[in-house]
């Protein structure tokens, strides 16, 4: 892991921004998240959360997630903003991916920005790693961190304990 700072920071910042905007697109009732998957500084594809297909009849966002199953490991009815962003990516520039960054964010109930807690999703770290994305980047309080996206996943498992 580490930190941008400087010009890269600014530079990550202003990428933020533009994950932001796609996080305002978000139709879950829950939590509004976006990413964004940069390769040689240009977005080869966004995402945000929002129900299987679209489908109003497979909302499930208010749900009490404690009726469920505990083999049911992802209580959202959306899909995660990283796992579109990671899919159009692959549709649209799949010789990009290898190599690429993808940054996440996730919106306040006002539609600010929320700094992130500590890598937590395997779903999606899984999922990046075995793309070839490269960095995992979160806007934690601290700063903006840059995580490979193994030691994303490893601190993703270890999440909690």
């Amino acid at each position: 892991m580490r930190i941008l700072e400087g010009k890269e920071g600014s530079e990550a910042e202003k990428l933020f921004l533009k994950a932001a905007e796609i996080a305002r697109s978000a139709t879950c009732q829950r939590s509004r998240c976006g990413s964004i998957i940069v390769a040689h500084s240009e977005i080869i594809g966004t995402g945000y959360n929002s129900p299987a297909g679209e489908d109003e009849r497979q909302r499930r966002c208010k749900e009490d997630k404690e009726n469920l199953h505990r083999k049911v490991t992802d209580k959202t009815c959306c899909v995660h903003a990283e796992q579109r962003a990671i899919m159009d990516a692959l549709r649209h520039h799949p010789e990009q991916i290898a190599g690429s960054a993808l940054y996440f964010i996730r919106l306040d109930e006002r539609g600010e920005i929320e700094r992130a807690g500590k890598p937590y999703c395997t779903i999606c770290s899984k999922m990046a790693l075995d793309t070839g994305i490269n960095e995992f980047l979160l806007w934690q309080e601290e700063g903006i961190f840059a995580y490979e996206t193994g030691e994303y996943n490893k601190l993703s498992y270890g999440y909690g304990s």
